[in-house]
């Protein structure tokens, strides 16, 4: 039997039919990884809203260091000043772990909203997570926000947006090249539109190269970890000591390297179970939240790597986890030894 949930439309979808009729919601909570997208919208809706001489009086907002309950409640009841609407913007406030009396007041607050006012909660590093157990504070969120999470986009989607704005700068780039530069920064628009800038501002030329990107862009700590345990399924063992070296001169911390190595590794070998049972690359993405692109990677990388390998790998990153929490070893020194490991297992077959 299908939940309540499933019936609900999808929240930026209707968000982006607010701001299309000018019909802004009362009650909004926005949340989730692409942060460039929720600031956007927030934008969308402060402009839709406000007005710039009047803005100082009706806009209110608070974070989790001063927020007042009292206060919240001033400002959402509190009439409009020569114009027709307020607008609250609450940040990173979590609803659920608020005292049992402030939580229940919080409910009767979001439960009558003014028609004049909207109230806009965000999360950026602080996570959504509804306590659906707690009624008081939840069936008022239930009933009457618009819960819009700004998920990260597909690949499709953020090689079009790449596109256009390097064309918005006089600029043309490859869709290969759109695709490496989403693999080397995470691909958040946050990330890439601050790498956008830097690229067209270094580059010479009308159209952009690899070197362009290489020479102003430092991939994040997932994209050289993949790099380099890509490099270990090729064989290129030399080369994959030289990412490590990277990561390393990158100020990256030892154990946050490890974990990586581990995570990946993880992937690999559900991707290696996934061909033996004659699954695809979308399996792999459901279950680890990719995009197309890094799974189909990952069961590439996959083919090259024997059951006995995965299973072996796991086992010498327990190993050195274990050692760097436990010896005096260098932990830089424990993890090249891991790689050098590593490549000898490969070599094996």
């Amino acid at each position: 039997m299908a939940k309540k949930d499933d019936f609900k439309p999808n929240g930026l979808a209707m968000l982006k039919q607010h701001i299309k009729a000018k019909q802004a919601d009362r009650l909004y909570i926005f949340h989730g990884e692409e942060v460039f997208l929720l600031k956007h919208y927030l934008g969308q809706l402060r402009k839709l809203l406000l007005d710039e001489l009047t803005e100082s009086f009706n806009a209110h907002r608070f974070n989790n260091e001063n927020f007042n309950l009292q206060e919240f409640g001033d400002a959402v009841e509190g009439m409009p000043m020569m114009a027709e609407h307020t607008f609250v913007q609450v940040d990173e406030v979590d609803l659920f772990k608020m005292p049992e009396s402030d939580r229940n007041k919080m409910g009767e607050f979001l439960s009558d909203i003014p028609e004049w006012c909207t109230v806009v909660f965000t999360y950026e590093t602080v996570a959504w997570k509804p306590d659906k157990r707690l009624k008081k504070i939840w069936n008022p969120i239930d009933e009457n926000a618009t819960i819009v999470e700004f998920a990260k986009q597909d690949q499709r989607d953020l090689v079009a947006w790449i596109t256009r704005h390097f064309a918005a700068r006089g600029k043309r780039i490859s869709t290969d090249l759109c695709v490496y530069l989403i693999d080397i920064t995470g691909g958040t628009m946050t990330a890439l539109s601050g790498e956008i800038g830097k690229i067209c501002a270094y580059s010479g030329s009308d159209a952009i190269h690899r070197t362009d990107i290489d020479a102003v862009v430092e991939p994040v700590l997932d994209a050289v970890v993949f790099q380099m345990t890509d490099l270990l399924s090729e064989g290129r063992y030399s080369a994959a000591l030289e990412k490590l070296d990277t990561l390393l001169k990158m100020q990256q911390e030892p154990l946050a390297i490890l974990g990586a190595v581990g995570g990946h590794y993880r992937r690999l070998a559900t991707a290696r179970t996934l061909l033996d049972h004659g699954r695809n690359a979308s399996e792999l993405a459901k279950l680890y939240g990719l995009s197309d692109y890094p799974a189909r990677k990952s069961m590439d990388a996959a083919r090259r790597l024997r059951p006995e390998f995965c299973a072996k790998a796991a086992e010498l990153i327990l190993e050195t986890d274990y050692a760097m929490k436990t010896s005096f070893d260098e932990q830089e020194r424990l993890l090249e030894l891991l790689i050098l490991r590593l490549a000898q297992e490969a070599r094996n077959g």
